[in-house]
């Protein structure tokens, strides 16, 4: 199984790197790396996560306040929106 980023998702995981980068450094190689084992998590259980509607999923990222919007298409993981969670819960929905 693989995955590709909406492009709106990539965009916003590149300013949440570039927001962390800049309050320490270092801290956005960990914030990548947590949204990298969280999406290999997807990857081994992509049917485990909570269902938001219809097929989209969310699963929570560790130790940073980020989750993964997702559904799967055939062998891929589609990921909608790497999401902060202290923002609008619907905001992802016109990227379907």
């Amino acid at each position: 199984m693989r995955f590709v980023f909406h492009p709106d998702a990539e965009e916003e995981f590149n300013k949440a790197i570039d927001y962390y980068e800049e309050l320490q450094n270092g801290l956005s190689a960990r914030f990548a790396n947590e949204v990298y084992l969280t999406i290999q998590r997807i990857l081994s259980f992509p049917k485990a996560w909570s269902i938001l509607e219809d097929d989209i999923r969310r699963c929570l990222c560790n130790k940073f306040p980020f989750g993964i919007i997702y559904y799967q298409q055939d062998q891929t993981i589609v990921i909608l929106a790497v999401m902060e969670l202290h923002q609008d819960p619907n905001y992802w929905k016109s990227r379907v």
